[in-house]
């Protein structure tokens, strides 16, 4: 299988994902947002997809155009039934293309914490008590059609799946604890104006990488077979 990820800033990659597909002998590529050509035959053919988050909000096309190309790209993937992982603002961008409403949360959230699983016998299982690294700014509303598979106290909707392979996560599932240090630097003037310690985020980011990393695999390895099976119909 191959896979493409569209890409946003450089820390913010494919992260343990990327470590389990070479485990399944998965290949990928990244496409630079705003840099590469999107061409939609190659994004459609591709057997997995991947739309990565970003310090930038759906709703921000008048200072970013490229945000309507990768909505379009994302949409016509839903709409064809193909599997698709939207990390983030991948996850803002799955809801908005299927007409749910993106907007600013009641406050930032950002820090190592967990999620509360609605259904206990999806993808995101291994997460029932494991860490995850929360990092968004904005939230969005459930779409029509879709099954809610994770909340947190100010985030109500964190996960949700539209069809076999179609899976939405605000929080970073991919994030690699011992790649830390990039994202506190990658992000210093939000941490600043959010009045958040940097400190307190890598050490407990030392503290539950470990775990985080363990079921942020078995989460992806989940994912992987319920693509799998999509394939081959």
């Amino acid at each position: 299988m191959h896979c493409i990820a569209i890409r946003h800033v450089a820390f913010e990659d494919l992260g343990i994902i990327a470590d389990v597909f070479q485990e399944q002998g998965i290949s990928h590529e990244y496409w630079e947002c705003g840099q590469c050509s999107c061409e939609e035959e190659a994004w459609l053919g591709a057997d997995l997809a991947v739309v990565l988050g970003g310090p930038i909000g759906v709703t921000d096309t008048d200072r970013y155009p490229f945000i309507r190309t990768e909505l379009a790209l994302v949409e016509k993937r839903l709409r064809a039934r193909r599997p698709l992982l939207g990390i983030c603002l991948g996850a803002q961008y799955m809801a908005a293309a299927m007409g749910a409403r993106v907007y600013p949360g009641p406050a930032r959230e950002i820090g190592w914490g967990t999620v509360t699983l609605t259904r206990q016998d999806s993808v995101l299982a291994p997460l029932a008590s494991a860490p995850v690294l929360h990092w968004h700014g904005d939230t969005f509303d459930l779409p029509e059609g879709a099954t809610l598979l994770a909340s947190s106290s100010l985030t109500p909707h964190q996960a949700f799946s539209l069809a076999p392979g179609q899976l939405a996560l605000q929080f970073h599932m991919e994030a690699d604890s011992a790649r830390m240090e990039s994202w506190l630097v990658g992000h210093c003037c939000e941490l600043s104006m959010a009045g958040i310690d940097p400190c307190t985020l890598r050490e407990d980011a030392r503290r539950l990488g470990q775990a985080a990393r363990e079921a942020g695999m078995a989460v992806c390895r989940n994912w992987l077979a319920e693509c799998r099976s999509v394939l081959q119909r």
